[in-house]
């Protein structure tokens, strides 16, 4: 087995497969009111290729970790069946879903039954006002339900996923942290990156990490987390000496890209070797027009080998990918 690794030593073992960019939010950090214009259905991966596509990443260039993600990958109606045909394949692989969790509720058992390991949802607020305002939906309700669903069917550690906005809920990050705290839910705050539809991203907004603690360190008392981090994205502090922690991922101001492990697959087939990577290496193509899965393989880790050092957000030259968050996949 040869790994995917690139120039700068690193190694991918993180796979994060996106099943369609279609969502069912608006948020407002992601798409604009109206939603965008989805993937042509015969440009999207089927089933098969997709599960075909993992097992070539688990056996032939030692993926260790699946996760799921979209759009809203819980929209994708084989999803179940993908996720029972991966665990067939390996029943080691690590596999989890990044989720909006509106159906969650229904699916949850399901998904956990076909072999689902973990389930991280996207919460930004515990107000439904808010959440009203943020994703342009009357759901809030729908997501607690979907949320206690994937503790009940044992896809935990159930981990949250929030993004502040300035002057909406950037005062709410000791609230959200309580409700969490409460209800056994691991929360990590995201820096706001650069990969709207609307391309309307401005660094002078963005609630940073520093004010992200500073804030949740006002009610709570914060320490570094004693476990190393590895490739983990979320920097873990202890709340109020543990055991239960925060994590914050500031991929803007405190990049760890020198120990980024991820590589992702869009619904279309194409490998993303950096989230804001500007280029694309298609498999598709090569994937329907009979390639085994060595040339496959060695495609993938051709497409690895070129990863930049860094996303280079703080280089003046930086530009963002050209597609959107929703079709590329968290």
């Amino acid at each position: 087995m040869q790994p995917l690794i690139d120039q700068h030593g690193r190694i991918a073992t993180d796979l994060r497969v996106s099943l369609t960019d279609r969502c069912n939010l608006r948020c407002t950090y992601c798409m604009p009111p109206e939603g965008l214009d989805w993937m042509p259905t015969d440009e999207q991966l089927t089933d098969a290729e997709v599960v075909r596509l993992i097992g070539v990443a688990v056996r032939e260039l030692g993926v260790t970790e699946v996760r799921f993600t979209g759009g809203e990958p819980l929209v994708r109606r084989g999803l179940v069946d993908i996720v029972r045909q991966v665990r067939a394949l390996d029943a080691d692989v690590e596999m989890s879903i990044t989720t909006n969790a509106l159906g969650l509720a229904r699916t949850a058992s399901a998904l956990a039954e076909a072999g689902l390991n973990r389930a991280n949802v996207s919460l930004d607020t515990v107000r439904s006002d808010t959440f009203h305002q943020i994703t342009r939906r009357d759901r809030f309700a729908d997501v607690v339900e979907g949320l206690a669903a994937a503790e009940a069917a044992g896809l935990g550690p159930v981990k949250v996923n929030a993004v502040l906005l300035r002057g909406v809920n950037d005062d709410q990050a000791p609230e959200l942290l309580a409700w969490c705290l409460e209800r056994g839910y691991q929360l990590r705050f995201i820096e706001q990156m650069p990969l709207d539809a609307q391309h309307g991203w401005d660094r002078s907004s963005m609630v940073t990490a520093d004010e992200i603690l500073s804030s949740l360190s006002s009610v709570f008392r914060l320490s570094p987390a004693a476990e190393p981090r590895g490739s983990a994205p979320a920097e873990l502090f202890r709340v109020d000496d543990g055991p239960a922690t925060v994590g914050v991922i500031a991929s803007v101001t405190r990049p760890f890209c020198g120990d980024c492990d991820r590589v992702r697959l869009t619904a279309d087939g194409q490998v993303r070797n950096c989230l804001f990577a500007r280029t694309e290496s298609d498999l598709r193509t090569a994937l329907r027009t009979g390639a085994s899965d060595a040339d496959l393989a060695a495609r993938w880790r051709t497409a690895m080998w070129g990863k930049l050092p860094g996303h280079g957000i703080d280089d003046p030259t930086f530009l963002q990918p050209d597609r959107p968050m929703s079709a590329i996949g968290g």
